[in-house]
């Protein structure tokens, strides 16, 4: 598959520990509440307070009743109670549309789908040989990311090493196919596009006929 020039920015991420990809189904589970917010804790990850009607990581609190919190994932509806055990919710299917999605090469051959992160749109360039969605950090300002409290990685580009940030986006959408809890790496340096790496493209079987590519969702 052709991969365009601007891509060689990223050429690997220098972790001892490789990047894992959220699985189709979340475990979430309620840690306690606070007022009006409830505590969710979402894929064993760092408890997060969560308002009515606000989502982390693809999980919407939708009402709060005491120590009793209602949620929605993917269009599925889930009672959480403090102190229970986590509950699997979500299961694969799309949550909109087919989740299948057609681009067409431009002039140059690259492929650059407009799109969305969590709901806030941007402009993407496929790119099959970077780990992760990546973005400037302007980029993430501009999309209120707070990238800043991410883990920090350094990169190796074709500029040399490059200390950025590890975050979770809570969802990233292209035409029709919108997947959760994708991972994301927020750079200091400038960037035309927001590459579109395999942290989401690993969620689709991808086929390039001519000057189109297909990307059927496998889960």
């Amino acid at each position: 598959m052709h991969r365009p020039a601007l891509t060689s920015l990223l050429l690997a991420v220098t972790l001892g520990s490789g990047v894992s990809l959220p699985a189709a189904a979340q475990q979430v589970a309620l840690g306690g509440v606070s007022g009006s917010r409830a505590l969710l804790i979402v894929e064993g990850g760092a408890p997060r307070f969560v308002g009515v009607g606000q989502t982390h990581q693809g999980v919407k609190l939708l009402k709060l009743d005491g120590e009793v919190a209602t949620v929605e994932i993917d269009g599925r509806r889930q009672t959480l109670r403090v102190g229970e055990a986590p509950v699997s919710l979500g299961g694969g299917a799309a949550p909109q549309g087919s989740g299948r999605v057609v681009m067409t090469a431009d002039s140059r051959g690259h492929f650059s789908p407009a799109g969305q992160i969590n709901g806030r749109s941007v402009q993407f360039l496929v790119d099959t040989g970077a780990t992760e969605v990546i973005l400037s950090e302007s980029e993430a300002k501009r999309i209120n990311l707070d990238f800043a409290k991410g883990q920090r990685v350094t990169v190796s580009t074709a500029n040399g090493q490059v200390n950025g940030h590890r975050i979770q986006l809570d969802s990233v959408r292209v035409g029709e196919a919108q997947i959760y809890g994708v991972s994301a790496i927020v750079l200091p340096q400038p960037m035309p596009s927001v590459l579109l790496g395999n942290s989401f493209l690993n969620r689709f079987q991808m086929q390039r006929t001519n000057d189109q590519l297909t990307l059927e969702r496998r889960y």
